[in-house]
């Protein structure tokens, strides 16, 4: 294709003094998402995208191949509530999943709650949902527009009517029912006017609504200490313990609890507070089943005596595993659900109460599990399992019978049998061993000339496990191979393994990513003209620090709704929630590590950078599109490659979340559009 010409793109004179350097930043009006000059520029960035891409030979049989793919429906595991299974299923070309309740295990399903139904564009989004105990009552959240800002509905089940109850500013609510489903404690925002303006977005509190109540006159229950902490809360089935939960940071949780004997907002007392540790409970059958990491990177499970909940008091049930992170624990009549990572791949255990092992289930294969379920007096446990080739299916286990059934799973005309999936190990730039996934044809050939596409992310302790993909196995049955490490600053290893990758050592989980990349061109599998990297969020932050550190080793890099300017990232939506994970350009000593990395600002004039897409959202209410807009227009001045440099901004789209089928479909055609033509894979 002849050489891009890029729509101009003006400088300005702003400088910024901090701790003493002095800091240029030509491109700061493009931070301004409102302003009439921005938006005409994004316009034609837009409009130069789309043509670049529509020349594209293949195009179109990519994207009825994704329409195809996208086919593969998509189901959650059941949440059981008193012999009603609530479940999302999305069938065929749906724009969002529906949301379905079951009447008894084998019963026929009704859909409940229908965002298609709502909204002919597929714009609305079911964000989350909380069925009472008893299963008679639905309280769940819509938002718009992949805003993620959520409006709390109430739904009679068995009538499908809607109670007057609504309630707004419920983005992410955490949700707790009273065992007589009368009302619920619940997180929302405060109200415009509550709070100084631009902080909107922290001031999560708990409230109570009864129901048929002015949610206006809703009780608060607790506000944290500060504005950035993030409540969560639950009940005990009984109704007499009020659990609640405070992320201070990503890896740092106070808990506490309540007797709801002394009133509808107890006195909180301590279980946990101000200790370097995470901490998540359930309380059941009298006593707090406490999962921590606390002296135990890999995480232990205690019980706890709620009147008595002091730390000399606890009993460890569970031990850390040397081997395994303790992912999540589900309790039951008289069993324990434990679900480990054992090398980033799923694990799932059954115990007795005290910690005892019965056996490990055996999972199909190499994969992830999702939404594992069940009730604290049942006896049955759901579980969803899916692989890189293996469609979602969820199981039911009979605890009474010790027998497992398939409850659901998504038809899909794929043949695992035709890919390898395999887990190597590579040596990062200090010595630490990193795994990664490795899935392509069987019998792949190492001729240093397949197309690789490498994708990670590294932050905020989540971890990167083998899970299906639709769109992978576009790629895969093009011969090309799909590379996943699991970088430090991920939860696959623990939280040794996040703390390795986050704040002042956040160049290791960019050091990790360069060597998985360097591994591949090594063993023989491609060469850097073939060798594609792609990453979001957190992820399109290491894709930044790819291109700007090591331009030569890769062919094509997609950067999805990133994090570029590490400067002044903490001053944008709910950025300030982020400080705990990469720290403040406030502070001299974090300035320095942020400042020695921050992609926006390290792209050099006169450097031959690969071909790069830049994908954001308009409506993405956690990362602001200025900085994909000011990288790109920085990278379009600086690179001499001649490779492209592209931005795509999304109009009603968000950060990923409620995304309708359709425009899935339309983003991930130019993403895979932009790969397959500028690492040459012919379609």
């Amino acid at each position: 294709m002849t050489e891009l010409v890029y729509p101009p793109t003006r400088t300005v004179d702003a400088v910024e003094v901090m701790h003493g350097e002095t800091i240029p930043d030509p491109y700061r009006w493009l931070e301004n998402g409102d302003d009439t000059d921005t938006r005409e520029w994004t316009e034609r960035q837009n409009a130069l995208t789309e043509s670049y891409l529509a020349r594209v030979p293949g195009r179109e049989t990519i994207r009825r191949r994704l329409d195809e793919l996208l086919a593969i429906g998509a189901i959650s595991a059941p949440t059981p509530a008193h012999g009603r299974y609530f479940y999302q299923r999305r069938d065929g070309r749906q724009n969002q999943p529906v949301l379905y309740v079951r009447d008894g295990v084998e019963g026929v399903d009704r859909a409940l709650v229908d965002p298609n139904a709502l909204d002919p564009a597929g714009t609305t989004a079911l964000d989350w949902y909380f069925p009472s105990d008893d299963g008679r009552l639905l309280a769940y959240g819509l938002s718009e527009n992949g805003s993620e800002q959520s409006v709390l509905h109430v739904l009679d089940v068995e009538q499908r009517a809607l109670l007057p109850d609504r309630i707004p500013r419920t983005r992410a609510a955490d949700l707790a029912w009273l065992p007589d489903s009368s009302g619920f404690y619940y997180t929302r925002y405060p109200a415009p006017g509550e709070v100084p303006e631009g902080e909107e977005h922290y001031h999560r509190a708990i409230y109570f609504h009864a129901l048929g109540t002015d949610p206006a006159a809703d009780p608060l229950i607790h506000r944290p200490a500060r504005k950035e902490f993030w409540p969560s809360v639950s009940v005990s089935p009984d109704g007499r313990w009020l659990l609640v939960g405070v992320a201070r940071t990503f890896d740092q949780t106070d808990l506490y609890l309540g007797d709801r004997r002394a009133g509808l907002a107890p006195p909180l007392v301590s279980v946990a507070e101000n200790l370097p540790a995470s901490f998540e409970g359930e309380v059941a059958h009298g006593r707090l089943f406490l999962r921590t990491n606390i002296d135990a990177p890999t995480y232990r499970l205690y019980e706890v005596n709620p009147a008595h909940p002091e730390r000399g008091h606890w009993r460890e049930l569970v031990p850390p595993r040397p081997d395994a992170v303790l992912e999540g624990v589900r309790v039951l009549h008289h069993r324990l659900a434990l679900s480990y990572l054992e090398r980033a791949s799923s694990r799932l255990r059954l115990t007795d109460l005290d910690g005892s092992l019965r056996h490990e289930i055996v999972l199909p294969t190499l994969g992830s599990l999702f939404g594992v379920s069940g009730e604290w007096d049942g006896d049955e446990l759901f579980y969803g399992f899916s692989s890189y080739t293996v469609p979602p299916s969820v199981y039911r286990i009979d605890l009474a019978r010790d027998e497992q059934t398939l409850w659901r799973r998504v038809e899909a005309d794929v043949d695992p049998e035709r890919f390898e999936v395999r887990q190597v190990q590579v040596e990062s730039r200090d010595g630490t061993p990193v795994s990664m996934f490795l899935v392509h044809r069987r019998g792949l050939a190492r001729t240093g000339e397949a197309p690789v596409y490498l994708t990670g992310y590294g932050g905020f302790n989540i971890s990167m496990t083998p899970a299906f993909s639709r769109s992978l196995l576009l790629w895969l049955e093009h011969g090309g191979v799909v590379a996943i490490p699991n970088i430090r600053g991920g939860g696959e290893y623990g939280e040794a393994w996040h703390q390795g990758g986050m704040l002042g050592r956040k160049q290791n989980s960019f050091d990790d990513f360069v060597a998985a990349a360097e591994w591949l061109v090594r063993e023989g599998y491609t060469r850097p003209g073939r060798l594609a990297a792609a990453g979001g969020s957190n992820g399109g932050l290491l894709m930044g620090a790819m291109l700007t550190q090591r331009p030569d080793l890769f062919g094509a890099v997609v950067v999805q709704v990133p994090l570029l300017d590490m400067l002044r990232y903490h001053r944008f939506l709910i950025a300030r929630l982020w400080i705990p994970e990469y720290g403040s350009p406030d502070e001299p000593a974090e300035f320095a590590w942020l400042r020695a990395y921050s992609p926006y600002h390290h792209v050099r004039p006169g450097t031959a950078y690969p071909a790069v897409l830049l994908a954001t959202a308009e409506s993405d209410t956690r990362v602001d599109p200025m900085h994909a807009r000011k990288m790109a227009a920085r990278l379009q001045a600086a690179t001499t490659s001649g490779r492209p440099v592209l931005l795509r901004l999304e109009a009603r789209a968000g950060h990923g979340a409620g995304k309708p089928l359709s425009k899935v479909l339309d983003e991930l055609t130019d993403t895979w559009t932009f790969v397959f033509s500028e690492l040459g894979v012919e379609v």
